[in-house]
């Protein structure tokens, strides 16, 4: 594209927005943007894009003269308008929120390139993730001291996420860009969005958080969290819960937890081994009911173990604690009828 030999409208157009964004990207306040190379203003669903300026820095693209730009071989109008596409998202992202990782990170107010364009997060859409929403969000794990977390914690589901990242930790991937996530070894789109949804969900919770010095981020699955309090209020009061009890903050908890994480399968053996809609069922009788060998029970059942190791890895302890007291406490022991449930739950979510 030669640019001053027409003087069509789009180019007036290109040559005057061009110069009103240079003039705003070289001000003082946006001296942070001019080390970002273009690319991270780029989306996944963009088309046309200039491919052969996403490598450069953005100080250097506003160094030279436009005309040198659109000399580019490869560079037509259709580019050019990209071009000035992203430079009006780098003006519009606004200098603090541009992240440094470490500790003093600055703090994020805005929304992503999912919000809907008053600083609020919407939902999670991992076609429309930039370089830039991605440092946002790995800023906000890093800020918060979440970089040892395993993914298999925070995740919304587990059923959507390769178990080769359950237990790995968010900082593996806290100083890593997306070019460089994607050019893995076996992390195909399927481990990336899964990544992806993790970071977004820090963000989204902690973005508009203020710091107070004093108090520390904890994030916890919600049904999890629901479990653990209740379980460290029964070890203080040291009293043995009725049934009901037991089942509404116990029971019923990590089986819905199971039914977001586990499939079908695994949903109906743990219902039939709880005693759900029936007679709690041995793994004898379940494998008959299921049409399936005791083999692959017990393999349905290490899947639940596994789930619960993730999400609650405290909570072979808590349980523990919790049998220890319960034996101490109740007249009738661990095998009172009015704990047979809470036994069979406990078996089931941490045997052993």
């Amino acid at each position: 594209m030669q640019l001053g030999k027409s003087s069509s409208a789009v180019d007036l157009r290109i040559v005057g927005r061009y110069e009103s964004l240079r003039e705003l990207l070289l001000s003082g306040p946006y001296a942070r943007h001019l080390d970002r190379l273009l690319a991270y203003w780029a989306l996944p669903t963009d088309r046309r894009l200039p491919l052969a300026l996403l490598g450069r820095k953005l100080g250097d693209l506003l160094a030279v003269p436009l005309s040198e730009i659109a000399a580019t071989p490869g560079i037509g109008h259709k580019k050019m308008s990209s071009f000035i596409a992203l430079l009006e998202r780098a003006a519009e992202t606004h200098p603090a929120e541009l992240p440094i990782l470490g500790p003093a990170a600055p703090k994020w107010r805005g929304g992503s390139s999912n919000g809907d364009g008053n600083g609020k997060p919407s939902e999670f859409n991992p076609a429309g993730v930039s370089e830039a929403d991605w440092a946002r969000w790995r800023a906000s794990v890093v800020r918060n001291g979440l970089e040892a977390e395993p993914f298999g914690r925070l995740a919304p589901s587990l059923q959507g996420m390769t178990r080769a990242i359950w237990n790995a930790p968010l900082g593996q991937y806290a100083g890593a860009t997306l070019a460089e996530i994607r050019a893995m070894k076996t992390h195909g789109e399927k481990r990336i969005q899964a990544i992806l949804a993790v970071f977004f969900a820090v963000d989204a919770l902690t973005a508009g958080m203020g710091e107070q010095i004093h108090l520390a981020v904890r994030l916890a699955p919600r049904l999890i969290d629901r479990v653990e309090r209740w379980a460290d209020q029964t070890l203080q009061c040291r009293c043995v819960p009725f049934a009901q009890d037991l089942f509404a903050n116990y029971v019923e908890p990590l089986l819905e937890q199971t039914r977001i994480d586990a499939p079908q399968q695994v949903v109906e053996l743990a219902e039939s081994r709880l005693g759900i809609a029936g007679p709690m069922a041995s793994v004898r009788q379940a494998a008959r009911s299921m049409m399936l060998t005791r083999a692959r029970v017990y393999q349905l059942l290490n899947e639940i173990s596994d789930i619960m190791s993730v999400r609650w890895p405290a909570g072979r302890q808590r349980t523990r604690e919790l049998i220890a007291m319960f034996l101490a406490e109740a007249a009738g022991g661990l095998d009172a009828p009015e704990l047979a449930q809470f036994r069979a739950a406990a078996e089931l979510f941490y045997p052993g």
